[in-house]
């Protein structure tokens, strides 16, 4: 489940005022100790706004394969349908 900025602050203050002390309020809550020093971490170093969810800035995937490629792999196996997929690579 992911939790948007908000929650992450209200945990975190959770956390910070407990009389039970963290793995046990973490375990109560259903959160993983890395998962909230992750955030614990941004939260110290960047304040409120390190609680953001992070944004991709190209918006791509490291494996996406380029259209004019993509178009190019799509017409030789159009031209060469005998080929299996193996051989086309």
């Amino acid at each position: 489940m992911r939790f948007n900025q908000d929650e992450k602050y209200e945990i975190i203050r959770l956390v910070e005022e407990s009389e039970l002390g963290v793995n046990r309020t973490l375990a109560e809550l259903g959160i993983a100790k890395r998962t909230f020093y992750n955030w614990y971490k941004r939260y110290l170093e960047k304040g409120y706004d390190g609680l953001a969810p992070k944004i991709r800035k190209n918006g791509t995937q490291w494996n996406t394969i380029p259209n004019q490629i993509c178009n190019e792999v799509v017409e030789l196996a159009l031209e060469l349908p005998d080929l299996s997929p193996r051989e086309l690579a």
